[in-house]
């Protein structure tokens, strides 16, 4: 029995480091400046022959994409996904994500099987560990990217108003703040500039940069701009009003912030109190929490009576936090 466990942990490793290889493994640079290079020569030689050389190139190297993206097929929603990966601002693909996830969840079964857990425990909690955390983690770079973005936007108006009262155009203040401020709002400033110099309207990259950021004050920017397009005025006030306009904004949530800390940190530790004594419990004694880790083939699904108590009682957990989560949780 030990050996077949160890065989199987030892697959179950060399599966997790190989994907883990993969996901984090990107693409040849030499590949890559020779394809930049193929496509510039492509573009300015008028020859026909290598205007079809260099379509089929592009189509093989879609083909080929299209075959290295192993577990995007698994993707329900691929569209929101990959949106999610580029409000992180990170350059990750949907493929390295699905690969990241798959190793994960097949280290953490291969940990759990050796450790005794039954089969089918240990694959659910696997998978919900496998996908769970990294959505959680994508999440969380997403939310604080966006909080920088919210706190260093309202410097980026007042510097868009200096430059237009200066008689400098919307479009070259777009410049000065990409240049001028750091973080995700230079970034995003950037690759506004970067589309309007390709050839879309102005309308049209802040539409692209408000889809993808999703916040509540870029959107005003953007309105902003489109109506004083379409209807005239001053611009610079106009901007000066919405600059102290999403300062009330933050303050005000800061101010509800701090009036529902109290209630957040009586969930977090009511919520975690349970999985911090079970884990005590079975650092100091894992014999006496061993029967809840073992399955029993005559309970429900492979099942003892201690698992499916403790299911039920996650179940129960869970509603009670999103409750209280929901009580805590205000929208300006």
């Amino acid at each position: 029995m030990m050996n077949s466990q160890l065989l199987l942990l030892i697959l179950l490793a060399a599966a997790a480091v190989a994907l883990a290889v993969m996901a984090l493994s990107g693409p040849s640079a030499d590949r890559i400046g020779s394809r930049r290079i193929a496509a510039i020569r492509g573009r300015h030689v008028a020859s026909e022959t290598n205007q079809i050389e260099a379509r089929m190139r592009k189509a093989i190297a879609a083909r080929q994409l299209d075959k290295n993206q192993l577990f995007t097929s698994l993707i329900p929603n691929p569209e929101l996904l990959a949106k999610r990966l580029k409000m992180t601002g990170k350059k990750w693909t949907l493929s390295q994500y699905m690969t990241a996830s798959v190793a994960l969840a097949i280290g953490l079964l291969g940990i759990m099987v050796l450790r005794g857990f039954s089969f089918l425990p240990a694959l659910l909690l696997a998978v919900a560990v496998g996908f769970g955390l990294p959505h959680f983690v994508v999440g969380r770079l997403i939310a604080r990217r966006v909080g920088k973005f919210t706190t260093n936007f309202p410097d980026a108006l007042d510097l868009l108003v200096r430059g237009l009262r200066s008689g400098l155009p919307i479009s070259e203040t777009m410049m000065v703040v990409a240049n001028e401020i750091p973080g995700p709002v230079g970034e995003e400033f950037k690759l506004i500039n970067e589309r309007i110099k390709i050839g879309k309207s102005m309308d049209q990259a802040l539409q692209e940069t408000a889809e993808r950021l999703g916040t509540a004050e870029f959107k005003f920017f953007c309105i902003t701009i489109t109506i004083q397009r379409e209807t005239g005025g001053n611009l610079a006030e106009t901007l000066a009003n919405l600059s102290n306009v999403l300062r009330q904004r933050a303050q005000m949530k800061l101010k509800i912030r701090a009036m529902s800390s109290e209630s957040k940190a009586s969930a977090y530790i009511i919520g975690a109190l349970p999985f911090i004594v079970f884990g005590l419990i079975c650092w100091i004694n894992y014999s006496y929490m061993s029967p809840f880790f073992t399955g029993d083939p005559r309970g429900l699904f492979g099942l003892n009576l201690m698992q499916m108590i403790g299911i039920g009682a996650m179940v129960w957990m869970s509603i009670g936090v999103f409750i209280m989560a929901k009580m805590v949780n205000f929208e300006i």
